[in-house]
């Protein structure tokens, strides 16, 4: 399934060059000030109450975001994560996509006991079903199934959530 993105053409320079057009240089600044502290902070509460205050994200209950995670620093609130959910250190998700010709936003829903491993890339756009793993270093390019084991770049589904069940019985 393809990725879930509102695509907007540009004329001219590529859309980067069009950034304060489509997002408020202020918001921005407010964002990335939030988010660094964020990426420093060991506090995981405090991490969680900063999102949900003032970037406007859905966190859900006991969910921890490690160290140095990047949050999409223009569109923040189109990122939603569930309860009890693990974002590992370092992982970048990102709500928005500036090209040459045009540029794509799209929601990111992280479901709820997912465990996303550390140096993982969340593109615009993307579902990533409850009870999920995300393996280190993952480029999530597309949908990841509820229960499903996926890694690698490009992304593959390592295992099925029946495949999952069946080697936890072992």
């Amino acid at each position: 399934m393809s990725r879930r993105t509102t695509r907007f053409p540009v004329e001219g320079a590529n859309s980067l060059w069009h950034v304060y057009k489509t997002v408020p240089f202020i918001k921005v600044v407010k964002n990335f000030i939030v988010i660094q502290l964020a990426r420093y902070t060991p506090f995981l509460g405090m991490k969680n109450w900063l999102f949900r205050t003032f970037l406007r994200m859905k966190v859900g209950d006991q969910t921890s975001f490690a160290l140095m995670v990047m949050l999409d620093v223009m569109f923040p609130e189109k990122i939603s994560v569930g309860r009890n959910t693990v974002i590992g250190y370092n992982t970048t998700i990102l709500a928005h996509e500036y090209l040459v010709k045009e540029y794509r936003l799209g929601d990111v829903q992280i479901g709820s006991e997912v465990m996303i491993g550390a140096n993982t890339t969340i593109l615009p756009g993307v579902v990533i079903g409850d009870g999920a793993i995300v393996s280190a270093g993952t480029l999530v390019h597309k949908d990841v199934p509820e229960g499903a084991f996926v890694g690698g770049n490009p992304m593959r589904v390592i295992y099925t959530k029946e495949e999952m069940q069946e080697r936890l019985k072992l």
